[in-house]
């Protein structure tokens, strides 16, 4: 009898990241991003979210560990306690590694998360971070340092960077 397949289906899951991108508001300094955690053993969502979705200038990553956080009554330095052995997080953008605003950048989130082999394992992603806002993205660099896998899937780019930058003047915009 063959095993049951429980590897997640990450196109499927980048489109719907892709789906939640598309509620966060088209503005000039900000990339509509969106992004869901996935038990990886389940294929079960645990949190998702997208660009300005919580208060403050949110990235969709942070979101999403904002309202798991909430969800647990635990604070988002705690999550990694709860997050099942085998945690996805999909983003349609690679995660930030600096933030002009001055907030913690994804990445440092991601790390956290990470700590001691629990949390989150693998992060995929559907366009690298354009250098537009924050120049070159080490983050891809410094996830794999951590032991943090990064795979980045093809196929959706075009339709994830008109949405990303939708309310920008560029050469994405429809």
């Amino acid at each position: 009898m063959e095993a049951e397949n429980t590897f997640p289906d990450h196109t499927t899951y980048l489109r719907q990241a892709l789906d939640l991108a598309k509620l966060s508001p088209p503005k000039p300094t900000n990339f509509r991003v969106g992004a869901l955690l996935l038990n990886a053993s389940t294929n079960t969502i645990l949190a998702t979210g997208y660009t300005l979705e919580c208060p403050g200038n949110t990235h969709a990553e942070q979101s999403c560990f904002i309202k798991l956080s909430q969800a647990h009554d635990l604070p988002e330095e705690l999550l990694a306690d709860v997050l099942p052995e085998h945690t996805i997080l999909y983003t349609t953008m690679e995660p930030c590694s600096k933030r002009l605003s001055g907030n913690v950048s994804c990445l440092e989130r991601i790390l956290k998360l990470s700590k001691g082999g629990k949390g989150i394992r693998q992060v995929v992603v559907g366009v690298k971070e354009p250098e537009k806002f924050v120049g070159e993205n080490e983050g891809r660099r410094k996830l794999e340092d951590a032991g943090i896998e990064v795979l980045l899937v093809k196929g959706l780019e075009e339709e994830i960077l008109k949405v990303a930058t939708a309310g920008h003047a560029s050469q994405y915009d429809g």
